[in-house]
């Protein structure tokens, strides 16, 4: 690193992690979390190594899969990308930590789970999607899940669930 903070490519030098920086404070699931992890981890990995919650799953490391979905003050990121810092004194919400309730009845009514490897992510990228959306058209249903990827292909059963969810008098989310 040169004396501009730049580094011999020229792109911004990250400064190295030492152990004298404070630990990072977030609220995971309801509770407030401490961890000394570097700031620059992935979310994911501080989520299921340091507090052991291991329903979000490493998919693809690119944020192109959705499995590793979470809830950051309630809106849907993918926390193989997302670092640490960003999550720093805010509200983490994770498979574990949401509620059950309609969707989750909803999914199983549909039979929406074969494999199940990405059913966390589906799930939580839906109750997203209807946390702000109560009553999702089809259109939005395949726009807000379009980054999550299922293997098995039960992308209309996923579709029934959702809307089995928004019907009127069923449980929250």
């Amino acid at each position: 690193m040169n004396e501009t903070g730049r580094g011999e490519n020229g792109r911004r030098a990250v400064a190295p992690y030492t152990n004298d920086m404070p630990p990072t404070q977030l609220v995971v699931n309801g509770q407030p979390r401490t961890t000394e992890a570097d700031p620059r981890t992935p979310l994911l990995w501080v989520l299921r190594e340091d507090f052991g919650l291991t329903a979000a799953k490493y998919g693809c490391g690119i944020a192109q899969c959705g499995a590793c979905t979470v809830h950051l003050d309630g809106q849907a990121v993918r926390s193989c990308v997302a670092p640490l810092a960003r999550a720093a004194g805010r509200q983490v919400t994770t498979l574990e930590g949401l509620a059950r309730g309609r969707l989750r009845e909803a999914w199983l009514a549909e039979q929406v789970p074969q494999c199940g490897y990405c059913q966390p992510g589906q799930i939580m990228s839906a109750a997203a999607l209807l946390a702000r959306t109560p009553d999702p058209s089809d259109a939005e249903i395949d726009d807000a899940m379009a980054g999550n990827l299922c293997r098995c292909g039960t992308y209309l059963r996923i579709r029934r669930a959702i809307h089995r969810a928004a019907q009127p008098g069923a449980a929250k989310p």
